[in-house]
């Protein structure tokens, strides 16, 4: 995601890629998507993952919940703060003309999401049978 706002602003500064939403609306669903599994939203395998992983600190030490508590704090709010640069806003003056978005663009992002899509359905893939 983040090269395909690359290809198009030449800019890595999320400032100078403020509203993409308005210009590439279906590449906004797919970093929105991205977005809430990176923040482990339910059901996605990533709030398996971080249950699991807090579970097990807490049980070797009580303290660092405080710690793994702030590090799923910092994630979420670093993703919004990341989504919110990049497709909310003016568009930026700097950009003249910009390439729409092309069908190989959105398979790539669709073969990235659908194997977390498919871990969903069927966890023990991962985490072994449940008995």
């Amino acid at each position: 995601l983040a090269n395909t706002n690359y290809e198009r602003t030449h800019s890595r500064t999320l400032l100078l890629a403020r509203g993409l939403q308005l210009m590439l609306p279906l590449m906004a669903s797919w970093w929105l998507l991205a977005n809430l599994m990176n923040m482990a939203l339910p059901p996605t395998i990533n709030l398996t993952g971080e249950l699991l992983i807090i579970t097990s600190m807490y049980n070797w030490s009580p303290l660092t919940i405080m710690l793994t508590g702030a590090g799923t704090l910092l994630t979420a709010a670093y993703s919004l703060h990341m989504f919110l640069m990049t497709q909310r806003g003016k568009f930026p003056r700097h950009i003249i003309k910009m390439n729409p978005t092309y069908t190989r663009e959105h398979l790539l992002m669709a073969l990235h999401i659908l194997p977390l899509l498919m871990l969903l359905t069927k966890p023990e893939l991962v985490m072994g049978p449940l008995s």
